[in-house]
């Protein structure tokens, strides 16, 4: 009697269908509130640094990006540090960065975490 038990209970996990999803096809869908990796509309940033200043890990650096109206500094985020509080986007004033729903965060190269302004659209 005590043997059947355990049986029972392999068997009816093994008709269960997969807790996984198949990634990248089937995604999870996301709450309202999440906040994923950032985006940023380089035509309208107006380099003021807020998003740098704010940042309570120094996630944000400004960094020199070449543009059609000559160079300005953008910011450039390392998504390893960042604690995704969304600081930096209630105090951009032209509300040029934002933090999208996106999720895609496996990389093989911890240098792909840093996003340079080109790598934020």
């Amino acid at each position: 009697m005590g043997v059947i038990k355990p049986i029972t209970a392999v068997f009816r996990e093994a008709l269960r269908s997969p807790a996984t999803l198949e990634y990248p096809e089937n995604r999870e869908a996301v709450t309202d509130n999440y906040r994923g990796v950032h985006k940023l509309d380089m035509k309208t940033c107006i380099s003021c640094a807020a998003c740098a200043r704010i940042c309570p890990n120094q996630t944000i650096e400004m960094v020199d990006t070449e543009t059609n109206m000559g160079t300005k500094k953008m910011p450039q985020i390392n998504l390893e540090r960042c604690l995704f509080c969304a600081l930096c986007e209630e105090v951009c004033p032209t509300e040029c960065l934002v933090l999208t729903k996106d999720y895609d965060f496996e990389r093989f190269d911890r240098r792909e975490y840093i996003k340079r302004p080109e790598d934020l659209k």
